[in-house]
């Protein structure tokens, strides 16, 4: 019984860090995942870190006890939003080229958020859940919470210091600017191809005044755009390789800097 006080609390700590990290991070945080399976899954991965790095470490149970949870709950959010931030790429590109295509009033629901979002970044979106399964990231999702358990240990406290020293807020805002650059580079050759297009018109518009610009540019726009999509479509796969990737680094680089490590 002894044992048992001792070990709920550290147990409950664990849970707080992986719940949270559940309800931010993409694929489990989604709306088509039953709550009874969140739960379920964040209470067994939570007992298994704690079997794996909480055996006999202990945590003061006074009124510190709340700085600990609040502490766990922040580097569960921060972790899930890292990853869902890159995630958002996809929608944030597809916004720009809906706006060239002449998609930007046509939103969709999104099944997997429950949100409004753009026709191309609705698309673009459950291709790379699809792709990310299909190379067992969601399987990398879970061992990196797991590996934050090694770089920030239930029992050390050095994870307020660095967002006093701001160093986590600077890379957050870093991960925020690179991701929308990367946004626009997806979306870029769609982009430039749109534009060209509606150079095309312009021109086509002062040599031909009699041709109806509305009538003919809309569909034309749309065809261009679709084309255009079906033949980067294999070349996105590389590139949201890539994107895995730097993700994967950045979640390794925040880990580092919430420890206090460089």
């Amino acid at each position: 019984m002894e044992m048992l006080v001792q070990a709920f609390p550290v147990f409950l700590l664990s849970m707080c860090r992986i719940t949270a990290f559940f309800v931010a991070v993409p694929v489990f945080s989604s709306r088509g995942v039953p709550i009874r399976f969140k739960i379920g899954l964040a209470f067994f991965v939570s007992l298994i870190a704690y079997l794996l790095f909480g055996l006999g470490k202990s945590v003061p149970t006074d009124g510190t006890y709340i700085i600990y949870i609040v502490r766990e709950i922040m580097i569960g959010l921060l972790i899930g939003y890292l990853a869902q931030l890159f995630f958002s790429i996809v929608q944030t590109a597809g916004s720009f080229i809906d706006m060239q295509i002449g998609f930007g009033m046509a939103n969709v629901i999104d099944p997997l958020t429950g949100a409004s979002s753009p026709v191309m970044g609705n698309f673009k979106y459950i291709f790379v859940v699809l792709l990310f399964l299909g190379m067992n990231g969601h399987h990398y999702f879970i061992d990196g919470i797991m590996q934050s358990f090694k770089w920030l240990p239930l029992d050390e406290n050095a994870f307020f210091a660095q967002i006093a020293n701001g160093n986590i807020t600077d890379f957050i805002v870093k991960s925020f600017t690179e991701a929308f650059t990367i946004a626009f580079q997806v979306s870029a050759p769609l982009i430039v191809a749109l534009f060209l297009t509606d150079v095309a018109l312009g021109f086509l518009a002062r040599t031909a005044p009699q041709f109806n610009i509305f009538v003919v540019g809309i569909p034309l726009k749309l065809i261009v755009g679709l084309l255009m999509l079906l033949l980067v479509v294999p070349g996105l796969v590389y590139v949201l390789q890539q994107l895995f990737s730097t993700l994967f680094e950045a979640l390794d680089q925040l880990l580092r800097m919430m420890q206090g490590a460089r």
